[in-house]
């Protein structure tokens, strides 16, 4: 089969939604369907052009310039005059077409030319669905005037949870035309760990501390006042000493809110900041920590995907989505407050039998359930149902 990816942001090496696009067009390629990805130039830069590099010869990738760089600051991408014509001459040579994403005006634009040319396309919002955070007036009057009917014309609307799904019901979608499939990952590219004590040597972080990680955007969304104020309840209230918090990612409008807030719980001296690192830092923060927490998120995170494939339990709360295979399996989801947050951290951090059994059940979640292998197929039988 021909299918077209599209997805306004590509690649994007802080994860998400671009990664899982990635992982997805390889696996798909590797069965011999021919695979392309439209995408822009957003966030697009020289190291990314890196990353570029290691994409699949097989796989096209149609990049096409946006129209302004300072609309790109407020979150706002719009495609250059280009990518229409591009979709106007290309898009029916497709068999299906696989839209990524929330509220973008790309989507307007495939939306138009779909119906026209009568190809079918999936959509699939990744947790995007509700109209939280920033711009909720927006986002309804995108919904009005445009996503109720590129959800109504879809052929397939893929929900990665079963909360998700009852979002897709919740804006319209009738649930045969829905189908659940979780976010995928390439065992694979963890079959050869970094050695333990790379990540620790290069911050300067003693072997007596026990890493807390957090991996994502600093941002408000993710609850990470939360974390910040259960670390200092850890450390101030229940005299846990022997525990370090490492933040991962990059600054999204949010990072100097969290320093101010940790200076004021006295607790800044034991928080580390990276900032952006790349997949090779990354990972061997993960092989370093004791346990991954994030407080709130939406949709299916792969940062939980790559924890567990490197056997590191999960701390999360009900703020937000819910992951029904996580609770009491390979971590804790509890209630969003500092109290239950640190408890559950010194817990996982104190008692052994608990914290290797929810170790090994991460390993054994991926091999079952999560590896792209199992993931790809069901995405399969899905396109086969549109192209039959």
């Amino acid at each position: 089969m021909k299918i077209l990816h599209v997805y306004h942001i590509y690649p994007n090496l802080f994860g998400g939604v671009s990664t899982v696009v990635y992982n997805l067009a390889m696996e798909l390629t590797k069965r011999g369907h021919e695979i392309s990805i439209l995408t822009t130039d957003a966030y697009f830069n020289n190291a990314n052009i890196i990353y570029n590099k290691q994409i699949h010869q097989n796989i096209k990738v149609y990049r096409f310039k946006i129209f302004s760089r300072k609309l790109l600051k407020h979150n706002i991408i719009i495609p250059s005059h280009r990518y229409l014509i591009w979709v106007k001459k290309n898009l029916r040579n497709y068999d299906c077409i696989h839209l990524h994403g929330g509220r973008t005006l790309d989507k307007i634009i495939i939306h138009h030319y779909a119906k026209k040319y009568g190809i079918p396309y999936i959509l699939q919002m990744h947790g995007s669905i509700l109209r939280i955070g920033r711009g909720k007036k927006l986002k309804w009057i995108y919904d009005k005037l445009f996503g109720y009917r590129i959800l109504k014309d879809a052929s397939k609307a893929i929900a990665l949870t079963k909360m998700e799904a009852e979002q897709y019901k919740a804006m319209g979608v009738p649930e045969e035309k829905i189908t659940i499939i979780p976010n995928g990952i390439d065992i694979s590219e963890y079959a050869n760990l970094p050695p333990k004590g790379l990540f620790r040597k290069k911050y300067n972080i003693p072997k007596d501390k026990k890493i807390i990680l957090y991996v994502g955007r600093i941002h408000k969304s993710k609850g990470i006042d939360l974390l910040i104020k259960a670390y200092s309840y850890l450390v101030r209230k229940m005299k846990y000493k022997n525990a370090i918090l490492v933040m991962v990612g990059p600054d999204d409008g949010y990072l100097q809110c969290v320093i101010s807030l940790a200076k004021s719980l006295d607790v800044i001296n034991s928080i580390i900041f990276t900032g952006f690192l790349s997949a090779k830092d990354k990972l061997s923060a993960l092989v370093d920590a004791k346990l991954f927490v994030t407080p709130s998120f939406y949709g299916f995170p792969m940062t939980f995907l790559e924890a567990c494939a490197v056997g590191k339990p999960i701390i999360t709360t009900t703020l937000g989505d819910y992951l029904e295979w996580i609770n009491e399996n390979v971590g804790y989801v509890i209630s969003p407050n500092p109290s239950s947050i640190a408890n559950s951290i010194y817990k996982m951090l104190t008692d052994n039998y608990l914290y290797r059994k929810f170790s090994q059940n991460c390993r054994k979640i991926i091999e079952s359930e999560f590896s792209i292998e199992k993931v790809v197929s069901k995405l399969e039988k899905v396109y086969c149902m549109l192209y039959s």
